[in-house]
């Protein structure tokens, strides 16, 4: 049964307006691009973990003990993002999960080898540009869209391990289940974040699917911190993925169930079938790299942004010599944002599926191109239009949400191996669509709702077996002798591409160790309005950036970064004061 469409929309209008705060503007867009849902429960200041062998920061301690645990035994980074991951979908299950997808970067050591494995979702093989239309033609809203079973695309992060595992695993696939079985099978205490982000109600689709309701609202009561939550089904899952390998998901029972709960949902039913499981492919994409000063800085190819709107910041900023400020010098911050300004308005245009459409990366990156793009960096705030680094702007700027949920794993194994890797259900607790104990994404929404804009066709748009565009942003930077400097990244959406320049300038221009340069207030401008983050001394320099003409927002900056750096054969691990991370190292 579905729910009649008028009370849907005024039960989730109802539950939004309930979990915002008194001060946040209560219109949906608004409130997108105001607010962050996954919402900073506490700020835990983190010190810098040393280790001279191997390295690990993630978002969760169990998962970050679990991925330890296997580099101890001499498994190799991919190895251990594998057990890092498994453990984060039982423990950190609003940002990602096995019912997502993964970007991620990978750096042999011993070949001098970078690649990457995209692990997006792809929309089912029946999906249209008009999936998300109304019966008049026009997009609908948010709240209906990011809930419900239409929104889910097929999950990829685990083919893009499995493919990974066979080229860099050095331990048996089944061994890497172990902790993530047991936390299963005899439960974890539930974290005062994930008690506080359950108990906000961020996502109102929580409490009006059956299955999420009854796991985080058991008694009709949020999951309250210390709670031992067992997930025996999540366990048995495990356990034959374990022993029978990926296609323990991709087909037989847990298809099944996936195909069930996607097409039965009882809010916004999807379109997804068995074989557009069976058929899923992850892909190996060559990364994007560009000089920064001394440094190489390299990201993965589209649908993610990071080998676009990442790099061209920096590229953008390079003449401007950053290092001649101090640490978020309101100056600088200017400049950055205008940079940021000028990526996002490309972004907007020319970011999608290279698989589907022509994406113009290295037209975008091209030195002329984006020497032409930073001249119009001024020392007033501007909103930019998009450029044109081919003939004719062939495609209209999309209308897509890009919640801020997500999670980002940083890994230095002891043979020097490295993993950057960025991973997603998309808005906090995805579609809150549920199969044998996780979460399902809500992916899909992260295409432009709208197939065309002022009779243009948006590139972005909704079609089968598409890769939505993303903007998760994993990044490994290397000295000039071609040794590693930096691994990063970080979740938070649109904001990831901004979060992680600002940290890459911090620790690159402003001299920062990795964690002073994740500690350093947050700002971002998405060609819109500058955020400073609230409670921040930044946020008390808001007067500083309405004098060059900006129009400031003070509000939750909530980034997660996590990064590994090498500094004189040292390893360095760092987690985001605002998220509950940890690093850990030998």
């Amino acid at each position: 049964m579905t729910f009649p469409k008028t009370i849907l929309s005024l039960t989730l209008t109802i539950l939004l307006s309930a979990s915002c705060t008194a001060a946040t503007p209560t219109k949906p867009n608004q409130v997108l691009a105001d607010r962050e849902p996954e919402a900073t429960t506490s700020v835990v200041v983190k010190q810098q973990v040393e280790g001279s062998k191997y390295m690990v920061a993630a978002a969760n301690p169990h998962a970050v003990r679990a991925g330890e645990a296997v580099l101890a035994k001499g498994g190799s980074a991919i190895d251990a993002a594998i057990a890092v991951q498994l453990v984060l979908t039982l423990t950190e299950p609003q940002s990602s999960g096995i019912g997502g997808g993964a970007f991620i970067m990978h750096y042999d050591n011993a070949t001098k080898h970078l690649t990457s494995f995209d692990g997006r979702e792809t929309a089912p093989s029946k999906a249209t540009p008009e999936l998300f239309l109304d019966g008049t033609g026009k997009a609908v809203p948010w709240i209906d869209a990011v809930v419900g079973g239409r929104s889910v695309g097929v999950p990829g992060v685990l083919k893009a391990l499995a493919d990974a595992h066979e080229k860099y695993g050095t331990l048996p696939w089944e061994e890497l289940f172990t902790d993530a079985i047991k936390l299963s099978d005899q439960g974890f205490k539930v974290s005062p974040r994930l008690h506080g982000l359950i108990a906000k109600r961020i996502n109102p689709g929580v409490e009006l699917m059956p299955k999420a309701k009854a796991y985080f609202f058991p008694n009709g009561q949020p999951l309250a911190i210390g709670t031992i939550r067992k997930n025996p089904e999540l366990a048995q899952l495990y356990k034959r993925i374990a022993t029978q390998g990926v296609s323990a998901f991709y087909s037989g029972e847990n298809a099944k169930a996936i195909v069930e709960a996607v097409n039965n949902s009882p809010i916004a039913p999807g379109v997804l079938s068995i074989d557009d499981l069976a058929s899923y492919q992850a892909k190996e994409r060559a990364p994007i790299c560009v000089g920064y000063h001394a440094y190489r800085v390299c990201s993965m190819a589209p649908p993610s942004s990071g080998g676009m709107a990442v790099l061209q910041i920096l590229k953008f900023l390079e003449d401007k010599k950053l290092s001649q400020y101090a640490p978020n010098d309101p100056v600088a911050l200017h400049y950055f944002t205008q940079a940021s300004r000028l990526a996002f308005a490309d972004r907007a245009v020319f970011m999608g599926d290279p698989d589907f459409q022509p994406v113009p990366t290295q037209a975008l990156l091209d030195e002329q191109y984006m020497d032409t793009r930073a001249a119009l960096i001024t020392e007033q705030d501007k909103k930019q239009k998009h450029g044109n680094p081919m003939t004719g702007a062939a495609y209209a700027q999309d209308d897509s949400y890009e919640l801020p949920n997500t999670s980002h794993i940083s890994i230095i194994d002891a043979s020097g191996n490295a993993v950057s890797m960025t991973t997603s259900i998309e808005m906090a607790f995805g579609s809150t669509v549920m199969a044998n104990g996780y979460l399902l994404n809500n992916q899909l929404t992260d295409f432009a709702l709208s197939p065309k804009r002022d009779g243009k066709y948006v590139m972005n748009r909704v079609e089968g077996g598409k890769r939505p565009r993303s903007s998760m942003s994993p990044v490994i930077v290397f000295n000039s002798d071609g040794s590693i400097r930096l691994v990063i990244g970080s979740p938070g959406g649109s904001r990831i591409i901004n979060y992680v320049a600002h940290s890459i300038v911090g620790v690159l221009d402003w001299g920062l160790s990795a964690q002073d340069a994740i500690n350093l207030p947050r700002i971002t401008n998405r060609n819109d309005k500058t955020t400073l983050e609230q409670g921040t001394e930044l946020a008390a320099q808001k007067e500083e950036f309405e004098k060059r003409g900006h129009s400031v927002y003070v509000g939750d900056l909530n980034s997660g970064i996590h990064a590994v750096e090498i500094i004189n054969g040292k390893l360095y691990g760092a987690a985001d004061p605002r998220r509950e991370g940890i690093a850990l190292g030998k």
